[in-house]
């Protein structure tokens, strides 16, 4: 009977142990499944390139383009005609102020005011032996006021005569640069005819316009720079002298006028320059190239990349993996831009690639060739 029972319980001890191997097989077996399968459903790494987010010393700024002008400008002419007698000047000298530029024939005008000064002579002589014979009672008022008016007409006939002959002889109004001329001696000029450029570029005006919404940012005195188109290294630095009081309603924006110094020449009248205008304090903020943002309908995004998983093996080192986010931009210069939110510095972003990306994908960071990432970029040629 015990015997029996023995015999019974080994057989009963056995078929649990038996079962129990089989569940444990089975469930080592799903496991093995499951992560074939997870692996064979697992993301393939995607290679991009990605940059540390840093702050960098950021100067709001507005955009424009603008035109230069002459503070002093004026196309030379004549206000009388006559026959050009001397030419006192070459194309683009740099003349004073007052210099004598050109001379008209002048003879017959000289003439006549040389007839109208002894005219006027004349008349003071006869004027001043009147005051004599008026003391004793010799003549009578009349005739000495007579006199003295004679005077005085002959004194504006000499004026008269003195400001044609001076009209003659064409002189510089202010200082500055002269442009081309085309006028030769012995060329006949009639009133209002061009003889020369002259500029005064020591100082120069650049006007621009800026849309009404940049209206509040905008005051006298406020910084400017201006991109030279001749030498694209070259900036020079004016400020704001005017805005104006009213807004164009056909465009909506309002005409600002500034003033650059332009004592080095680099510049010229009429010129099309690249104006940027400081609006605020320089501060320091996180900054991206542009290529890292994704701009969409509901927002500007980008990925980042995070720390991945602990390998199988304590050996490797984790494989970063993409995690998308929003961010608030701000401003834009060259091919950065700045970002007011939504990083932190000592974030690693995707700069390039990030089209394949979703995420978890795991990363392969290769910074072999980067996207431009420069404040003040050049043209390639350059």
């Amino acid at each position: 009977m015990k015997k029996s029972m023995s015999k019974r319980m080994i057989i009963m001890l056995s078929v649990v142990g038996v079962v129990f191997a089989g569940i444990i097989g089975f469930q080592l077996f799903v496991a093995s499944m499951m992560k074939q399968f997870l692996n064979a459903n697992a993301q393939p790494p995607a290679t991009v390139t990605a940059i540390q987010v840093s702050e960098q010393l950021w100067q709001p700024q507005l955009s424009s383009v603008g035109t230069l002008r002459a503070v002093q400008g004026v196309d030379i002419s004549t206000e009388i005609s006559g026959m050009v007698k001397k030419v006192h000047f070459k194309s683009g000298d740099e003349v004073k102020e007052g210099e004598l530029l050109l001379e008209l024939n002048s003879a017959e005008e000289m003439a006549q005011l040389q007839s109208l000064k002894a005219s006027r002579k004349l008349a003071e002589i006869t004027l001043k032996r009147d005051q004599e014979q008026f003391k004793v009672h010799a003549i009578s008022k009349a005739k000495l006021d007579a006199t003295e008016a004679e005077l005085t007409s002959k004194r504006a006939q000499e004026a008269q005569q003195q400001a044609i002959v001076d009209k003659k002889r064409i002189r510089a109004p202010f200082a500055g640069r002269l442009g081309v001329s085309t006028v030769n001696a012995g060329q006949y000029l009639n009133p209002a005819d061009k003889i020369v450029p002259l500029q005064n570029t020591r100082a120069l005006y650049v006007d621009f316009s800026m849309p009404q919404k940049h209206v509040g940012s905008l005051k006298q005195g406020q910084v400017l720079h201006v991109l030279a188109t001749r030498d694209r290294k070259a900036v020079i630095q004016g400020h704001i002298t005017t805005i104006n009081s009213v807004v164009d309603q056909s465009t909506r924006n309002v005409k600002v006028e500034g003033m650059v110094d332009n004592a080095g020449g680099l510049l010229l009248p009429g010129m099309f320059v690249k104006v940027k205008v400081d609006t605020e304090q320089a501060r320091l903020l996180l900054t991206l190239p542009q290529t890292a943002i994704s701009y969409n309908a509901y927002g500007s995004t980008l990925f980042v990349a995070i720390a991945g998983e602990e390998a199988a093996d304590a050996k490797e080192k984790p494989m970063p993996v993409a995690q998308q986010v929003f961010v608030k931009t701000g401003g834009k210069r060259g091919d950065q831009v700045a970002i007011l939110g939504g990083l932190k510095a000592g974030d690693t972003v995707v700069t390039s690639g990030q089209l394949k990306l979703k995420n978890g994908t795991p990363l392969i960071i290769n910074n072999d060739v980067l996207p431009a990432n420069d404040a003040a970029p050049k043209p390639q040629e350059q």
